[in-house]
């Protein structure tokens, strides 16, 4: 099944008549006798009463956090979900283990996560007084997903999975490349996951979304797990779910399977049992932010909260990325659950985040406008790379919710495409370019968002990012 790339739109808003207050009425006219009229027809009852959409559930990626699915967040609520209905996952420790079965400091196994998701749809269901959710995975979240269906009774409690990018027969499979992996379709979790002659779980609606050729994990060359030449023992199809129903978006990437807003389009469809009015995000007034600061743990991203970080956040030119004002917009030093707000901003403005914590470099994070609220805008501090430590300065444009294409997208920082952007298959999302120690403006920009950032010195442990939200 292959969705077309057309927009869908949407209905036009009704106009009720009006009377002001105090308007003085002509007088009444008599009229003739009415005559009788059939009784009315009793209300038609409309389908969205009798079988609502579930509560949906969220799932994040190897090394991610529920940030990335801001977009897709917003996107339903535009069509109608409301935001209580809507809920993201955070793993605590969001890596992989290099091996399922063997234990690892600050990385989780199979087990930890079926356990974990396990805990937030009870807390879900509890909360919304639902007997079932739907859950959505990206990537890795589908191993979680699938692992608490087979194994854990999750079936009772869901009603769709949408599994986007998930390599369901695995990376690779392989004795000898990644070797006891859960990523591994050759060893324990994958080969019991797909043993049988289907996917399908009793009661549970499955849809598997995924690239044509796009995606860097469903690849015949194992270039991108580090073993060019050598063959993966998987094809294109790899996230595919036998008898699921399967969709494939021509030309997108691994993350852009489950964040693009064609994957949005399919999985509400799945979903909520009709299409989406549209695929575009209705703009709030004033959005309100927050989000949680998080921290590194032996050199791996956590989504552990983190006590006594700073936050300041300035409004900046569209321009030039100069602050507006000396004063932040807001600031706040976080508790014990890592939050950074609430804090209302402005949808047509840009903003420089600037975290300071304990151990770590200041982190001048720049961004586009927030269209609408969101609690999922989480802050973690930048990594100084090796050999950056020589550089007056240093700045990095990053894209989460996908890869850069060279050929398929238009991607600059200051004016340059940065080194190391692979060509074919996009595979990376993140580029850097060192400076010299004067201040001046840097724009990153991607496709049809542009980004304003300014150069910070190194040698004062300044690192500047800038985050694009497409």
């Amino acid at each position: 099944m292959r969705p077309g790339r057309r927009a869908l739109l949407g209905g036009a808003l009704a106009l009720w008549p009006t009377l002001a207050f105090g308007q003085q009425l002509p007088p009444r006219q008599p009229q003739p006798p009415t005559p009788p009229q059939p009784a009315p027809a009793p209300p038609r009852r409309q389908v969205t009463d009798v079988a609502a959409p579930p509560p949906v559930v969220f799932v994040h990626g190897n090394g991610d956090s529920s940030a990335l699915w801001i977009n897709t967040l917003w996107r339903f609520e535009a069509n109608g979900f409301k935001r209580n209905q809507l809920h993201a996952v955070d793993f605590v420790y969001p890596n992989a283990r290099r091996e399922d079965a063997r234990p690892e400091p600050f990385r989780s196994s199979t087990e930890d996560q079926t356990k974990q998701l396990a805990a937030a749809v009870a807390e879900v269901l509890k909360a919304t007084r639902r007997r079932k959710v739907a859950l959505v995975g990206s990537s890795r979240g589908g191993n979680a997903i699938r692992s608490y269906l087979k194994h854990a009774g999750g079936a009772a409690s869901v009603s769709h999975a949408v599994l986007c990018g998930t390599p369901n027969k695995g990376i690779v499979i392989s004795d000898s490349l990644l070797v006891g992996s859960e990523f591994n379709g050759a060893f324990a979790f994958l080969k019991e996951l797909n043993a049988g002659p289907d996917d399908l779980i009793p009661g549970v609606e499955l849809m598997a979304i995924r690239s044509d050729r796009n995606d860097k994990y469903s690849q015949p060359d194992a270039r991108f797990v580090g073993a060019p030449g050598k063959p993966t023992g998987v094809g294109y199809d790899a996230s595919e779910l036998r008898g699921a129903r399967n969709v494939v978006l021509d030309g997108l990437d691994h993350r852009e399977v489950a964040f693009h807003k064609l994957a949005f389009a399919a999985m509400y469809e799945f979903i909520a049992g009709r299409a989406p009015a549209s695929m575009f995000i209705a703009q709030e007034p004033l959005p309100v932010l927050n989000g949680r600061v998080t921290g590194i743990a032996d050199g791996v991203y956590t989504n552990i909260p983190v006590a006594d970080a700073e936050v300041e956040i300035f409004e900046i030119d569209s321009k030039t990325g100069e602050r507006r004002s000396a004063l932040p917009v807001h600031r706040k030093v976080t508790g014990e659950d890592g939050a950074w707000g609430p804090m209302v901003a402005r949808p047509d403005a840009y903003y420089e985040f600037v975290l300071r914590m304990a151990a770590q470099p200041i982190t001048h994070a720049y961004r586009s406008p927030f269209l609408r609220s969101s609690d999922v805008v989480h802050l973690r501090p930048g990594i100084v790379g090796k050999g950056d430590e020589t550089a007056a300065a240093i700045v990095a444009m990053s894209r989460p919710r996908g890869y850069f294409g060279v050929g398929r997208d238009k991607f600059t920082l200051d004016g340059k495409v940065p080194p190391g952007i692979n060509d074919g298959v996009p595979g990376v999302s993140f580029g850097k370019l060192a400076f010299d120690a004067s201040p001046r403006t840097v724009m990153a920009v991607f496709n049809n968002e542009a980004i304003p950032t300014r150069t910070w010195p190194l040698k004062d442990n300044h690192l500047v990012i800038a985050e694009f939200l497409n």
